[in-house]
């Protein structure tokens, strides 16, 4: 199952990595470049390599900074040397700059692209077809600061529609949707997962433990959608060969891979 919820935790807080793995994210992000100021950030480097000596790595992954800041080579070194499975590349305006990433890391290392540039999205198509890339991720607010656009609703539907796009043509997973900048604001953060999902997003990166669940909650079938993929596999099941309606509505072939799709996923998430 492609993991819906992307949980950041500063890079200079190791006290917090163990706490934020027990909320229930599908990925735990370890953010050494906008979490940590530049004095801090060797330390903070030098901190995580010592915590994941003794840590299962399974659903960290590493946003490294940026490619051509001082950091960036050695962040990438020590997630090569960790044993990490999934590395963030933040500010990924080429394809060339993936590939060189993807060169320094095992080759069973996965890659999540996010775009938060103009650059970005002019390159999103080869970015998404970048060696060991199987994710792409939106950097909503970078993005509006770059591109000069004020609002991160509808403002953004193009760009998030090209995303899931691109996703799509390259064969990646579902793209990753920005923050939802208010912490406490459940039902603004209710809203933002609901658009995303009917774009086509299927995950969103989340700053607050508390927004874990609602992300998570938000991108599963719910009980009418279950309810209605069983009702599908069922009269698919009585017509193997011929065409059906269920709930009054012509059954095809990718309204059944829908229905599968659902069908499977508490299977994938248990």
């Amino acid at each position: 199952m492609d993991a819906r919820s992307y949980l950041f935790v500063p890079g200079d807080r190791p006290e917090r990595f163990a706490k934020a793995l027990d909320t229930g994210a599908d990925a735990v992000v370890i953010d050494l470049e906008d979490a940590v100021v530049p004095a801090a950030k060797l330390a903070a480097r030098d901190g995580l390599q010592r915590w994941l000596a003794t840590a299962d790595p399974a659903r960290l992954m590493v946003r490294v900074n940026a490619v051509g800041t001082p950091w960036h080579l050695d962040d990438v070194a020590m997630v090569s040397a960790c044993g990490i499975a999934a590395l963030m590349l933040p500010k990924s305006d080429s394809a060339q700059q993936l590939a060189d990433v993807a060169a320094r890391l095992p080759a069973a290392t996965r890659i999540v692209a996010l775009i938060e540039s103009v650059a970005g999205v002019v390159a999103m198509r080869d970015i998404a077809a970048a060696p060991s890339v199987t994710r792409l991720a939106f950097g909503t607010v970078d993005f509006c600061g770059d591109a000069g656009v004020e609002g991160l609703g509808a403002e953004l539907d193009h760009v998030r529609s090209q995303m899931v796009i691109e996703s799509r043509y390259a064969g990646l997973a579902a793209p990753i949707d920005g923050v939802t900048l208010e912490l406490d604001d459940f039902a603004r953060l209710t809203e933002h997962v609901a658009k995303a999902r009917r774009f086509g997003f299927g995950g969103k990166l989340c700053i607050h433990p508390r927004q874990v669940e609602p992300v998570n909650r938000g991108f599963a079938p719910s009980e009418d959608e279950r309810r209605w993929a069983a009702r599908v596999l069922a009269a698919c099941r009585e017509h193997p060969e011929g065409a059906f309606a269920v709930d009054g509505k012509l059954v095809d072939r990718p309204v059944i891979e829908r229905a599968k799709r659902i069908a499977a996923f508490d299977t994938l998430t248990q």
